[in-house]
């Protein structure tokens, strides 16, 4: 049988051995699995969640890696419930068309492509497309809406098998889960089998940068296995044969990187834009372990802020509740170690999540119909990436008297 999890001995990029613990979390539940109402009573598996940096080329990681196979088994996070996200990638497919002159034989393949949100647009506008999903539920529904979808994790077999059935790709995508793979030298080599001579590999990640200084300390969870720089992206890509040449900065969770890359040799040039984000990291000190120990006396005077503001609204007697119940979520309650004592309920619009309970903390999860009926004083925006679309979709409960926290980047009320 498989370990439930291993700890990594070398860095997940330059494999040194150079590397120092900057963040301890502690013992955490994996921040998607939520619970039935029927395993309410059930133990969960607890893992250890902490970050380290690597002193020889920068990356901050974690290096106690759970299973893929636990991590990703009963998924819940379809990425289609959120509006904002379908706009996200409808924007997104149409720049790629637009700027790499995609035609009716392109090929574009999506690694994680979860219910096929960014194959969608890619097909609606009339390109091949493929996508990669290792849930079955999720691939299920990709193909149900018409977007051939393969089941299965993004292996070096796998992208011969798709040499054989699809030949290569114009395109290949990596959103938010560049981020979630342990071995990424080998991913790289698969997506280096499958791409064209001139293609394409873009990647969306959480920024390092914003990361530190908007304390989206929260990010952090066993899904999260890198939190990757410019300057750290550049160096891996040079490792594998390949060139990073454009980096754009994205708003998706508070602030991201699409990352443009191809194979070494192929025909774009690196953008001046590189260079001027590498700059800026070498300014920001994001090397030295310093930085990190900074960053967690912040995050533990945002925890003292935010659960005495919370403690001090209950002890006046109001009522408080979650709005979103998004993986990251379950880091801030978890860590903070607020529970069902201090937050109701919390609304989430995803009907997958509807009727379970947080990982940790056990806080029921429900529609957004029970602010009509059992409105709380006060909504703790737990999604806070989504701060404003929550607020406008929400303006009768605002008309009521309701009010919003905000837990990051510091605690806040709307």
């Amino acid at each position: 049988m498989r370990a439930a999890f291993k700890h990594r001995s070398e860095c997940r990029i330059c494999r040194g051995r150079d590397i120092v613990k900057v963040l301890s979390f502690g013992p955490t539940p994996l921040a998607n699995a939520f619970l039935k109402a029927n395993e309410t009573r059930r133990m969960e598996q607890y893992f250890p969640l902490d970050v380290y940096l690597c002193e020889i080329c920068g990356l901050v990681q974690l290096m106690d890696v759970v299973s893929p196979e636990i991590l990703f088994k009963d998924y819940v996070y379809v990425s289609s419930t959120s509006s904002v996200f379908v706009a996200h990638f409808k924007g997104f497919a149409g720049s790629v068309y637009e700027r790499f002159r995609l035609a009716p034989e392109s090929l574009v393949i999506d690694i994680g492509s979860n219910d096929g949100v960014l194959l969608r647009p890619f097909q609606e506008l009339g390109t091949r497309v493929l996508g990669v999903e290792p849930d079955r539920a999720l691939s299920a529904l990709a193909r149900k809406v018409g977007v051939e979808t393969m089941t299965s994790f993004f292996t070096l077999s796998v992208a011969k098998k798709i040499l054989k059935t699809h030949g290569r790709a114009d395109v290949i995508t990596a959103t938010n889960v560049f981020a979630h793979i342990d071995d990424i030298h080998t991913l790289a080599k698969g997506v280096s089998a499958l791409l064209k001579k001139d293609g394409v590999f873009i990647i969306e990640v959480p920024y390092l940068v914003d990361f530190l200084q908007k304390n989206f300390f929260d990010t952090v969870y066993h899904e999260h296995l890198s939190y990757f720089s410019v300057t750290v992206l550049n160096r891996f890509f040079e490792r594998v044969g390949m060139e990073l040449f454009d980096v754009e900065k994205v708003s998706s969770h508070g602030g991201s990187l699409r990352v443009f890359a191809q194979k070494r040799g192929a025909k774009h040039r690196q953008s001046r834009v590189v260079k001027s984000f590498m700059q800026n990291e070498k300014k920001l000190k994001l090397s030295h372990r310093k930085t990190y120990h900074e960053y967690a006396l912040r995050i533990q005077k945002n925890r003292a802020k935010l659960t005495s503001l919370l403690i001090g609204l209950r002890q006046k007697g109001k009522t408080i509740a979650g709005y979103g119940a998004p993986a990251k979520g379950n880091t801030l309650l978890n860590f903070f170690s607020i529970g069902n004592d201090i937050l109701s309920y919390i609304v989430d619009d995803s009907p997958q999540k509807q009727g379970m309970f947080t990982p940790g903390k056990r806080i029921p999860v429900v529609a957004s119909a029970v602010l009509r009926t059992d409105p709380p004083d006060y909504l703790l925006i737990i999604a806070w990436n989504f701060t404003e679309s929550i607020i406008k979709k929400n303006e009768l409960f605002i008309k009521k008297g309701g009010r919003f926290i905000v837990p990051v980047p510091h605690p806040r009320i709307i």
